[in-house]
């Protein structure tokens, strides 16, 4: 089966693809929920950085979890016994959960809050197997080729 990551819900919000950025970016705000905002930030080849903007809500209201190359960031706003009269409610605060796409070699490090924003930094670890390697190209070697006959 061949992933349309175009038209694919789950590859939307991708990290350690690095191939679907510039489509991640296209289409990020086309047909899924906005809240709450987020960044996704590549600080170089390997480290990431996402930024979910979740004023309004304390640690412990907030969870991130990965499970199956899934990261899930979600919120739960914590009922209040005081009962306001708002003139204007321009601040949301609303339950959310927003998930991401991570790439099976990619390290989630550690989240952090800092003045309503929270702050998750991962890692793109590359298996020695996958990483690029010279090839040397040796003159006048034969390879040797065995074929198999099946009956």
């Amino acid at each position: 089966m061949v992933t349309n990551f175009k038209t694919d819900p789950f590859m939307r919000y991708s990290v350690g693809f690095d191939r679907l950025f510039n489509e991640l970016e296209r289409t990020s705000l086309t047909t899924q929920n906005n809240y709450p905002p987020f960044n996704i930030i590549r600080e170089d080849d390997s480290f990431y950085r996402i930024e979910v903007a979740v004023s309004g809500f304390s640690e412990d209201e907030l969870s991130v979890e990965l499970k199956e190359s899934i990261l899930t960031v979600s919120g739960t706003v914590a009922v209040s016994d005081i009962e306001a009269e708002y003139l204007h409610k321009g601040i949301s605060s609303r339950d959310f959960e927003r998930n991401f796409t991570i790439n099976q070699d990619v390290v989630v490090n550690h989240a952090k809050i800092v003045n309503g924003l929270l702050t998750i930094e991962l890692e793109h670890i590359i298996p020695e197997e996958k990483r690029p390697r010279k090839i040397e190209i040796g003159a006048g070697k034969k390879s040797s080729k065995k074929t198999l006959l099946t009956e």
